[in-house]
């Protein structure tokens, strides 16, 4: 007789990312193809959550020197204390997502407080950077270099 081990499920509470509750303000950033919807939340009780990227750390979702970008304009107007940033960001590569999460930031700030925007106009916080890929046109290689000319 073959004897069979029982297995027995052992239930495991996974700890997953901290629900953020409570007011925020909300603010849109956009940069080349990326969208980033940012939330600022006030509310003490989301203080030990973090700042978080799509469900991530911002440790995590950006490169090291990345990090400071989107937390720029809390930092330049002495509220990284107050607020804990949640964005969810899509498209484009790393750099346009972390510039769309600063845009957002920007704006969001400025529904908070109004006279913030003479601090964040002087650092071209607010500012929509509006360069983006040309287009690839017909009979063209790329959207303006030409097929090379050949006289005979």
């Amino acid at each position: 007789m073959a004897t069979t081990k029982k297995s027995t499920l052992v239930e495991k509470k996974v700890e997953g990312p901290k629900k953020r509750t409570g007011k925020y303000l909300y603010a849109v950033g956009r940069r080349k193809t990326a969208v980033a919807q940012v939330r600022l939340y006030t509310e003490k009780e989301n203080a030990g959550i973090g700042h978080s990227m799509n469900k991530k750390s911002i440790e995590v979702y950006f490169p090291v020197s990345m990090h400071p970008v989107p937390v720029f304009p809390l930092s330049i107007t002495g509220l990284e204390e107050t607020f804990q940033i949640s964005a969810t960001i899509r498209g484009g590569g790393v750099n346009a997502q972390a510039e769309a999460v600063r845009l957002g930031v920007a704006r969001a700030l400025l529904k908070h407080d109004e006279a913030l925007r003479s601090t964040l106009r002087a650092n071209h916080l607010l500012t929509r950077d509006a360069r983006a890929v040309e287009r690839k046109k017909p009979g063209l290689k790329k959207a303006r270099r030409a097929p090379q000319w050949a006289k005979r």
